[in-house]
């Protein structure tokens, strides 16, 4: 049985940090993103008695090591669930990127959520987006947020009956402009998980979280503008004074992200722009503003000496017809 996905990456709004459970991916805490396009990851998977054993490709290079392992894992959660006879043959899944990955920009997340998709209906699921998200969180728990699209919300929990995301109504997606600043530079996410609850501020941050979950929600139900995104920006400091101050000290902001910073305050104090950054675990900076204000926002961005995209707000995963299989 053969399928094939799109998913679409996401930027985090009230981000979430360090994980209670690596098996099973089980954040501390809850987290909210929107997703972004067109950029996009396609995910083709089957079964199959014809191939010897599982094998995992993406952009061109079959995986080993740690990310085959987290491959495996979302494979391994499709299969549990499924009663289909042939889930107990080998699996094939092929995997292309349409945008850079690690460099900050989400790919995880879309690459797991757009795999999860797949995996259900080569797998035979009956599974709504909610299950679905439960599967590609065993990859990423941003996937899961990737599987419902959009401004969705992954709830914390111990299990895939309250671990598991939703949508927010919103209305933002008609106006909302993100100019994407790629300021190359690789990272490692998972590190910075696994160092987050040794932080001396992650306690302050697991505190601060509840409230600014519960404020971003009614902004997004409100249409607030503002709102969402200025608490977005507060959220990615936040994220990374925890993460610098970790056992490692990890930094991934470079000097033109901080250029990047001053640009967009800039744009906003002294030119009263509704513009607002934020970055996920990297150094490359989203910046949000409206579709009026798009142009000039863009041309401030590049002249920090980065390259830019104008991306929107994208829906959730989806299987794709027949025709865009990858093999």
């Amino acid at each position: 049985m053969k399928a094939t996905a799109m998913a679409h990456p996401i930027q985090g709004l009230v981000k979430y940090h360090g994980m209670r459970d690596e098996i099973e991916r089980l954040p501390y805490h809850d987290s909210i993103s929107v997703c972004t396009a067109p950029s996009h990851t396609r995910t083709t998977v089957e079964f199959s008695m014809d191939y010897d054993e599982d094998s995992f490709i993406v952009d061109g290079e079959e995986l080993e090591g740690r990310a085959y392992e987290r491959v495996e894992a979302v494979v391994e959660k499709a299969r549990s669930k499924s009663d289909a006879a042939h889930t107990v043959y080998p699996v094939r899944l092929e995997s292309e990127n349409s945008f850079p990955t690690n460099v900050g920009l989400g790919s995880s997340s879309s690459g797991f959520a757009a795999a999860a998709m797949a995996l259900a209906e080569a797998a035979e699921l009956d599974a709504s987006k909610g299950e679905i998200s439960t599967i590609a969180r065993v990859g990423s728990a941003s996937a899961a947020r990737a599987v419902t699209g959009a401004f969705s919300h992954l709830r914390t929990g111990m299990n895939d009956e309250d671990c598991r995301s939703e949508r927010v109504p919103s209305n933002l997606h008609e106006d909302l402009k993100i100019i994407v600043g790629l300021v190359p530079y690789h990272k490692d996410t998972d590190d910075a998980h696994r160092e987050a609850a040794d932080s001396h501020m992650f306690q302050a941050r697991n505190a601060h979280i509840h409230e600014q979950i519960a404020k971003m929600r009614d902004s997004l139900r409100n249409d607030d503008f503002e709102g969402v995104f200025e608490r977005a920006e507060h959220d990615s400091l936040s994220l990374a004074a925890t993460t610098m101050t970790g056992p490692s000290g990890w930094v991934y902001w470079q000097p033109a992200t901080l250029a990047i910073f001053n640009t967009v305050r800039e744009l906003r104090e002294e030119e009263d722009i509704p513009v607002y950054f934020s970055t996920d675990t990297g150094a490359s900076v989203y910046v949000n503003t409206t579709e009026e204000h798009a142009d000039e926002v863009e041309e401030a961005v590049a002249d920090c000496g980065v390259s830019t995209t104008v991306w929107d707000v994208g829906g959730p995963a989806k299987l794709l017809d027949e025709d865009k299989h990858l093999f």
